[in-house]
């Protein structure tokens, strides 16, 4: 497991300014894979905080052939239900900037836990994709990311994960498992708002949640004061 600190924390004063970073961090990241590789391969996170990052994103006038989206979870539910993390991303930003079909790579949750798990990991494998250039992170209140819960037990070695118990409904989800999550070469975690400060604490203190057990070193948090555990006072 990764040290709190082995890790750049980028500590913003307010939500805003952290989707801002995330904005500029993201199209960092796509312009040197794109001049390395010729592609970029950029894994999404669901929730309130990374979408304010995505509306950023979908005001740029950029040459967007080259980014391929993927998902770091799904929850099991229809493909237009308004909380499903692929709904939200294409809603914010994907319409906003008409990529092709091909472009996009929602996880098919809708079929259930492990055949959504199985035929992801399947079209990854068809595509050859071992490594993403960057998957995006949040984090909740008890510390969990992706579909990555405390109290859960997995293997590291695990690329998808069908669950079936979360702790937040709905129960059954799909989500990049640690293997997958540790091949990419780069991870940005995103955090904002009050609640998680004290899980945040948590994971300064090296405590085991699922956050800092996704993390690796040299990767980026980007934090807001409130998070942090900072009063605009301090």
């Amino acid at each position: 497991m990764t040290s709190h600190s082995e890790l750049k924390w980028l500590i913003k004063d307010t939500a805003t300014q952290v989707a801002e970073a995330t904005e500029k961090f993201v199209i960092e990241r796509a312009q040197r894979a794109i001049a390395k590789r010729g592609c970029f391969h950029l894994v999404l996170a669901g929730g309130t905080t990374p979408r304010k990052a995505y509306e950023k994103l979908a005001t740029h006038k950029l040459d967007w052939s080259a980014w391929r989206f993927y998902y770091g979870d799904e929850r099991c539910l229809p493909t237009d239900d308004p909380e499903r993390n692929s709904l939200m991303a294409e809603q914010a930003w994907l319409q906003r900037i008409r990529i092709n079909p091909e472009q996009h790579f929602p996880i098919p949750a809708e079929l259930g836990p492990e055949a959504g798990a199985e035929q992801y990991l399947s079209m990854l494998e068809t595509q050859g994709i071992e490594r993403f250039d960057l998957v995006l992170l949040g984090m909740g209140e008890d510390g969990h990311t992706a579909s990555l819960f405390p109290g859960h037990v997995w293997s590291e070695q695990a690329r998808m994960l069908a669950i079936h118990d979360s702790p937040k409904p709905p129960p059954e989800r799909v989500s990049l498992g640690p293997a997958l999550i540790h091949a990419a070469r780069r991870r940005c975690f995103i955090v904002t708002g009050g609640g998680k400060a004290a899980a945040v604490q948590q994971w300064r203190e090296d405590q085991p949640l699922p956050i800092q057990q996704a993390a690796s070193a040299g990767d980026t948090v980007i934090i807001d004061r409130a998070a942090w555990g900072m009063s605009e006072d301090d």
